[in-house]
C-alpha cells in the first residue's frame, strides 16, 4: 500500500484544470490582463466615485474584473493543493498571492470611496441598479468598521503576509511532516496524513489500528510547538485587525460577514456539547460491545460497527449511486451529476503531498472542482454526495445570481452538502429490508455523517471558542496550552466512556478550518437546516424539493435564517437544533436494535 508519486496516478482519476487554462501561457497572460483592467479602472475612477452614475460604473467594472480574477487563483490553488510537494506548483500559489495582494491595494479606493459617499447615494444606486443591491448592503454593513483610505490599503498589501500562516500550516503538515512505516502484528505498514485518516483510524485491527495511533501521533508531537506558534501568529492577526476596525470582540469580527449573531454561534455549540454527548456515548459503548474491547479509547471511535459489511465500491460504481441517491432532485441536477463525471470535475487519486480530506471549490463562470482522496470504501459515497452537494449549490447559484450575488454566508454553506449525504441514507433504506445492511446504512449516517458534522467539526468548535476567549482577553496560546483546551473538550464530550489517550490532544493540529474564521461550527448548523429540510423531502416530495432548490439558487442573496425560512425551518429558535439531536438520539435507538436482532449484543 505504498503512497504513489501524482506523476504515477492515474489521469482518469485527476482532475482536468485544462477548463480553466489550456496552457500555462494562458494562466500568464490572464495575470497581464487583469493587471491591465485593474490599471485602467484605477485610472478611470479613483479620486472620481462622488455619485451614483459613478457609483454604479465603478461596481459593475469591479465586476468584469472579479471574473477575471477567479481562474486564475482557482487554476493556482487547485494545483498546488493535490501536490504540495512540487516546487512550480508552490511558487506559482505565492506568486498569485502576492499578485492578489498588490491588486487589493491598488484597488482599496473602491470600497473606501464608495463608503465615503452619503448612505442615500448607495440606497439610490441599489435602485438604480437592482442588481448591486445586495453588494451594496452588505457594503454598508461595513461602513462602521471601515478604515482611513491609506490603512485600507495597506491592510490590502500585506494580504499575502496575513494569510502566510495558513500557508505555513501547510507547508509542514504537508511537506516538512514525513511519516515512516509502522510495526503491528510483525508486518511494516506505510503511513501518512491519508493513509491514517482514510484506512487505520477505521482499521479493523486493534492493533494495527493502535500502533497507526501511536506513530502518527508521535509524529505529530514533534512539529507540535512550530504549528501551534504559526497558529498563534494566524490568531494575533485576526485579533488586530479586529481592534483595528472597532469590533467589540474578535467574535464580532469574525461573524459579521456570516450575517448571523452571537446567539446562533454560541446555542449551536453549547446545546450539543450538553445535549448530544449523552447520544455518542451510547454509540462509543455500543461500538464496544460489538468490538469486545475491554476499554473504548479515543482510538477506537471510528471503527465500523459491522467491518465485515464494508462494501467496496469503484468510481465507476460511486457514479451510480449518486445518479440513484440523489434523482430526487430532478432532471438537471442529475445532468450536473454526469458532467462532473465525464468532464473530470473530481480529483480522485491517492498521492503524496495531495491535501488532506475532500472539499469543492466552485469557480464562478466555470464548473466546480471535487477533491477528494477515493479509498474504495463504501462511506466514501457519502463524502462523494456531501462535495457534489457543494458543487450543486454553486452549480445552480452561479448559473441564477452575479459573482456578487452567488455566494452564501459560511454559516449556511455545508446545508446544501449534508443535505446531499441525508438524502443518500433516505434513499438506501428505503430501498432494502435486509436488517444487517438497515443497520450497516444507519450507522454510516451516524459515524459518517453525524459524527463528522456534529462530533468532530462540533468539538474543534467549541475548543476553538476557549482559544479565543484567551486571544481576545489579550493573550497567547502555545502548544501546552493549545493541548490543555483540546484534552478538556474531549474529555467533556465523552466523560468517563472513552479513554483520551495521550495523543489525542493533538488532534487540533490536524485541521486547516481553524485558519478559516470561525467555520468549524457551521458544519453542525448546516447539518441541522438539511436534517429538517430532508424530513419535509420524505414527507411532501415534490414541493418541498422545489423550495430547496429556490433555496440553492438563491445563492447569497439572503441571509442564513432567510435561506432557512425558505425551505421551511425557522432558525432563530432551538427547535430545528433539539429536533435533530433527537433524531441522532434515534438512529442510536434503532441502532441498539438491530444489533440485538442480529445477536451481536
Amino acid at each position: 500500500m505504498s503512497t504513489l508519486k501524482r506523476s504515477e496516478v492515474n489521469i482518469e482519476e485527476t482532475w482536468n484544470l485544462a477548463d480553466l487554462f489550456a496552457t500555462e501561457q494562458q494562466f500568464e497572460d490572464a495575470i497581464v490582463e487583469a493587471k491591465e483592467v485593474a490599471t485602467a479602472i484605477a485610472e478611470t475612477y479613483k479620486g472620481k466615485i462622488v455619485d451614483t452614475e459613478s457609483a454604479v460604473n465603478v461596481i459593475a467594472a469591479y465586476e468584469k474584473l472579479y471574473e477575471k480574477l477567479v481562474p486564475i487563483g482557482t487554476y493556482a490553488n487547485l494545483a498546488h493543493s493535490v501536490e504540495q510537494t512540487d516546487s512550480e506548483a508552490q511558487m506559482r500559489a505565492a506568486k498569485v498571492g502576492q499578485f492578489h495582494s498588490a491588486l487589493g491595494a491598488q484597488l482599496s479606493f473602491i470600497q473606501s470611496e464608495l463608503l465615503q459617499l452619503d448612505e442615500s447615494v448607495l440606497v439610490e444606486a441599489s435602485e438604480k441598479a437592482p442588481q448591486y443591491a445586495n453588494y451594496i448592503r452588505k457594503l454598508l454593513r461595513q461602513k462602521p468598521y471601515q478604515l482611513h483610505p491609506e490603512a485600507e490599503k495597506a491592510l490590502a498589501a500585506f494580504g499575502t503576509t496575513f494569510d502566510a500562516a495558513y500557508g505555513l500550516y501547510n507547508t509542514t503538515k504537508l511537506v516538512d511532516m514525513q511519516f515512516p512505516n509502522f510495526e503491528a502484528n510483525g508486518e511494516s505498514y506505510p503511513l501518512s496524513y491519508n493513509l491514517f485518516e482514510g484506512d487505520w483510524e477505521p482499521e479493523n485491527d486493534k492493533e494495527v489500528r493502535h500502533a497507526a495511533f501511536e506513530a502518527f501521533h508521535s509524529k505529530l508531537r514533534e512539529y507540535q510547538h512550530t504549528t501551534a506558534k504559526t497558529y498563534d501568529t494566524h490568531l494575533k492577526t485576526e485579533k488586530t485587525e479586529a481592534d483595528l476596525r472597532g469590533y467589540s470582540s474578535v467574535f464580532d469580527y469574525l461573524l459579521q460577514s456570516q450575517e448571523v449573531d452571537r446567539t446562533l454561534y454560541d446555542r449551536q455549540i453549547d446545546l450539543i456539547m450538553s445535549e448530544l454527548a449523552p447520544h455518542m456515548r451510547r454509540y462509543a459503548k455500543l461500538l464496544q460491545k460489538v468490538h469486545k474491547l475491554e476499554q473504548m479509547t479515543f482510538a477506537d471511535l471510528k471503527i465500523s460497527l459491522d467491518p465485515s459489511y464494508e462494501p467496496k465500491v469503484t468510481i465507476d460504481e460511486s457514479r451510480k449511486y449518486m445518479k440513484e441517491g440523489l434523482a430526487v432532485m430532478g432532471a438537471d441536477y442529475a445532468e450536473m451529476l454526469d458532467r462532473s463525471f465525464d468532464e473530470r470535475w473530481t480529483d480522485f487519486a491517492n498521492n503524496a503531498g495531495k491535501s488532506t480530506g475532500a472539499f469543492c471549490s466552485s469557480p464562478f463562470g466555470y464548473h466546480p472542482y471535487i477533491l477528494i482522496s477515493w479509498t474504495s470504501k463504501m462511506n466514501e459515497v457519502f463524502v462523494l454526495a456531501h462535495e457534489l452537494g457543494h458543487a450543486g449549490h454553486f452549480y445552480l447559484a452561479n448559473a441564477n445570481q452575479n459573482i456578487y450575488n452567488a455566494r452564501p454566508s459560511l454559516y449556511f454553506i455545508e446545508a446544501p452538502s449534508t443535505m446531499n449525504e441525508m438524502l443518500m441514507a433516505n434513499h438506501l433504506l428505503q430501498n432494502s429490508n435486509d436488517a444487517r445492511f438497515k443497520r450497516w446504512v444507519i450507522s454510516t449516517i451516524v459515524s459518517r455523517t453525524y459524527y463528522h458534522n456534529f462530533v468532530t467539526h462540533l468539538l474543534e468548535a467549541a475548543y476553538q471558542r476557549k482559544v479565543y476567549d484567551i486571544i481576545d482577553a489579550g493573550g497567547s496560546v502555545n502548544a501546552p496550552k493549545l493541548n490543555e483546551l483540546k484534552r478538556s473538550v474531549l474529555e467533556q464530550f465523552w466523560g468517563d466512556t472513552v479513554d483520551i489517550l495521550d495523543g489525542a490532544e493533538l488532534t487540533w493540529m490536524r485541521q486547516p478550518h481553524y485558519y478559516m474564521g470561525l467555520y468549524p461550527y457551521t458544519y453542525s448548523a448546516g447539518l441541522t437546516i438539511s436534517t429538517q429540510v430532508s424530513k419535509r423531502i420524505l414527507e411532501e416530495g415534490e414541493p418541498a424539493v422545489a423550495d430547496w432548490i429556490n433555496v440553492l439558487k438563491a445563492g447569497g442573496t439572503q441571509s442564513p435564517v432567510e435561506l432557512a425560512k425558505m425551505a421551511g425551518v425557522d432558525i432563530t429558535t432551538e427547535e430545528p437544533l433539539r429536533n435533530t439531536i433527537s433524531y441522532i438520539g434515534s438512529l442510536i435507538d434503532e441502532l441498539e436494535k438491530l444489533t440485538a436482532e442480529l445477536g451481536e449484543i
